[in-house]
């Protein structure tokens, strides 16, 4: 691929955003101009929707007719969007800031995973991850999710090799010809006791036949969250902060989010223009040494489509700027000597181009053409404190200057062989380009002159940076579907994904302090980057076996098994083992770097439905329950991988009768001992926990209610990591092997009232 056109098409991307953003306007205006403003077609002006109802799908491959499970009103009652996966089969997540958990599929998680929200890449611009791409848009805000495992078709993206995520937000809502204007919505508010979690959010549409117009605003607030029982010492906390036992430190959370569309329509073609602003004055973590102190995110998506005798064409173009800072919060201690906290900065610059073509060749052939390109910009530096040696009187960068590209072609052939066979076949060749500038701490007597060619900055500098990486994805997926009862999907996938930002250019590593800053994983250990990091190959087979008979029995059943073996995974080594001489600690944690690794991951999901009884006196009485369980292992050194859920299961009896749902669920997670030794990973125990919720839904809302954690069991969160939540967490004084709790008993209540 020529280099040159690459980055002309990139700098064209750019100058088109940036040009004082009033390009966009113009953008607008030529679509609008193109537009027909007829009659629209009946199939069309159906738009209204639900604006409380989420619809989430789990998808195995991309083929039609598959059914997805809907969820209303579940997010009233949450802050974090992440936590809208819990029941899909094969989904944990990695608890985090209370806005800011990683979905983790098959045991793969954050970065493995392509997570896309409007149709836009979103990248965590933080070493530690703070702002994954989920944590861009209020529960509230989501009108549909679709998941997709490790086979998800290569049109569904690239640069992952543990399935995909996508995340959209509500549909625009059009008017009826017959209705002319209309101004609808909904409000909402929620409360949880345990962390006093408060927020309230918003929903408004004014639509006509052919334009759209749509505001939707959220606010949440959070205090720390209490375990079920004691955990730790009353008092260890930040000078001046007292916490009691039972207190997770560093849990609060402040959160803003607005978002602003507009969409205009023909006979033929939708065009839709998306604005966001996420500004997040604090969240704090309690499995990371540093919280977020602020996180502002400005995003512009723009999007168009249009349906052609031969099939459709889809384009989006869109640009998203992260100001991301990390300091101490009030949990942690913030003096150290004359040093008033370790502020920190990143500043993230993304923007992305799609293009797809669906053609119609004929009754049984499908095929899509595509093109996407992402340019990603970063700058990562911490900025002096105080007059001590270790952090004056310079600002230390940590990456300056990152780049990170993708440029990809795909192509799919879908087939639709007969009414009970199907197919699809794909193929995605992709260029990833990296690089970044040089660097220097903050002084060359603690750290080294960066211009020398001995020191460990100087060597940085003076090494070759630039990486090319030309991956490619495979995709060949199948249906066989003889009736509405049963089917059967399957398939085989073959996928690449580069290195992160982190994973190859941090590099100090001759100081504890700064290693601990590296860390994206929650462990409490320090990590330093490898320039030499390879991509990670995936090669998955996955097979689901779906059996369903509502009209006679009630009753659905699936079971899908999978296996997924990869080459050059990115795992925790030895410092010594790649050549680099790592600070030695005493505190239980330890130092490490990367390096390519083999493993592989195997296990099985089994979900079912039953329709237990239905009268006029009960309701409808129904049973649901799933059984998740996964293995992964660095074949290389035969440990565990890090953060892999254990053998889990969660069933639920839930009642609807009237306007009335009142669920019993419980969940059961076997105890974690199979972990990654290189980390010092620590083992949990097993536990059960029993919830109950209750809804009732009237003509102009709903109102939620219910108990999590019934029994106040106190439990420690599988993937939830080292606690550090308070204290000296920079220096000697967070102790090792103690894990994060799960929250204790919480009541909640919400309401949501449709205008």
């Amino acid at each position: 691929m020529n280099v040159l056109n690459e980055e002309f098409i990139e700098e064209l991307i750019m100058n088109t955003l940036y040009r004082k953003k009033l390009i966009v306007l113009a953008i607008v205006a030529t679509f609008t101009s193109q537009f027909s403003f007829g009659q629209v077609p009946q199939s069309v002006s159906k738009k209204n929707q639900v604006l409380s109802q989420i619809t989430i799908r789990g998808e195995k491959i991309a083929a039609p007719n598959v059914d997805g499970e809907s969820k209303t009103g579940s997010a009233s009652i949450l802050s974090d969007t992440a936590s809208l996966l819990e029941n899909i089969p094969g989904m944990s997540l990695y608890k985090a800031g209370g806005l800011s958990s990683l979905p983790s599929l098959h045991g793969l998680a954050d970065d493995r995973l392509r997570i896309q929200v409007d149709g836009m890449n979103l990248i965590s611009a933080c070493a530690n991850h703070m702002n994954p791409p989920l944590s861009y848009i209020d529960p509230s805000n989501v009108g549909s999710i679709q998941v997709l495992n490790g086979i998800a078709p290569v049109s569904s993206g690239g640069d992952s090799i543990g399935g995909t995520i996508k995340v959209n937000s509500s549909a625009p809502v059009f008017a009826n010809e017959d209705q002319g204007n209309i101004l609808k919505g909904q409000a909402g508010v929620f409360f949880r006791s345990n962390s006093h979690a408060r927020g309230a959010n918003v929903n408004a549409n004014y639509a006509t036949p052919s334009f759209s117009l749509n505001y939707s605003g959220a606010v949440a607030k959070a205090d720390n969250y209490l375990a079920a029982k004691s955990f730790k010492l009353n008092g260890l906390s930040a000078l001046g902060s007292v916490t009691s036992g039972r207190e997770v430190g560093s849990s609060a959370y402040q959160s803003e989010n607005h978002a602003l569309g507009f969409a205009i329509r023909g006979s033929d073609q939708l065009l839709e223009l998306k604005l966001g602003l996420q500004d997040i004055p604090l969240q704090g973590f309690p499995n990371q040494r540093m919280d977020m102190t602020r996180n502002r995110s400005e995003q512009i998506n723009l999007h168009y489509r249009q349906q052609l005798e031969w099939g459709n064409v889809d384009a989006r173009i869109y640009h998203e700027h992260t100001q991301h800072r990390m300091n101490f919060s009030d949990d942690k201690q913030y003096w150290y000597g004359n040093a008033p906290g370790m502020p920190m900065e990143t500043a993230g610059h993304n923007t992305g181009a799609v293009l797809k073509a669906n053609w119609v060749l004929s009754e049984r052939d499908k095929l899509i053409l595509g093109s996407e390109l992402q340019r990603y910009r970063m700058n990562d530096w911490w900025n002096a404190s105080g007059t001590g040696m270790m952090m004056a009187p310079n600002t230390f960068i940590n990456i300056k200057d990152g780049e990170r590209n993708r440029l990809a072609l795909f192509a799919e052939w879908e087939a639709q062989w007969s009414p009970a066979w199907f197919s699809q076949l794909g193929v995605r060749s992709e260029r990833v380009r990296m690089d970044s500038g040089a660097v220097a701490g903050y002084n060359n007597m603690a750290y080294g002159d960066p211009t020398s060619t001995t020191s460990i900055p100087g060597i940085f500098n003076h090494s070759d940076r630039q990486r090319n990486d030309n991956n490619i994805d495979v995709s060949a997926v199948f249906r066989f579907a003889p009736d509405s009862n049963f089917s059967v999907d399957g398939g085989y996938a073959y996928k690449t994904r580069s290195p992160n930002l982190y994973e190859r250019y941090t590099w100090a590593n001759s100081n504890t302090m700064v290693m601990n800053m590296n860390n994206w994983f929650g462990d409490g250990n320090g990590y330093v980057g490898n320039l030499q990091l390879k991509p990670e190959i995936a090669q998955t087979l996955s097979a689901t076996i779906h059996w369903q008979n509502f009209v006679e029995s009630g009753i659905e059943f699936k079971f899908a098994p999978f296996y997924t073996r990869v080459r050059d995974y990115i795992d925790a080594v030895a410092c010594s083992s790649i050549g680099k001489i790592c600070a030695a600690r005493k505190d239980g944690f330890v130092n490490v770097s990367l390096s390519n690794q083999q493993a592989e991951l195997f296990g099985i999901d089994l979900s079912f439905e039953k329709t237990l009884a239905q009268s006029r006196d009960f309701g409808k009485i129904h049973a649901k329950g799933g059984i998740n369980y996964v293995r992964g292992e660095n074949t290389q050194t035969h440990t565990g991988l890090y953060n892999i859920m254990p053998l889990n299961a969660k069933f639920s009896l839930q009642q609807q009768i009237d306007r009335w749902t009142n669920t019993l669920e419980w969940q059961v997670v076997n105890a974690k001992s199979h972990v990654s030794e290189i980390r010092r990973e620590l083992n949990t125990s097993g536990y059960a926990l029993v919830n109950l919720r209750a809804s009732y839904d009237f003509q102009q809302g709903r109102i939620d209610f219910g108990v999590e954690n019934l029994t106040n069991r106190f439990y420690s969160l599988p993937l939830g990591g080292a606690y550090l939540g308070q204290g000296a967490t920079m220096g000697m004084g967070v102790p090792h092997g103690t894990t994060v709790p799960g929250v204790g008993r919480s009541m909640y209540v919400s309401g949501t009232w449709k205008f």
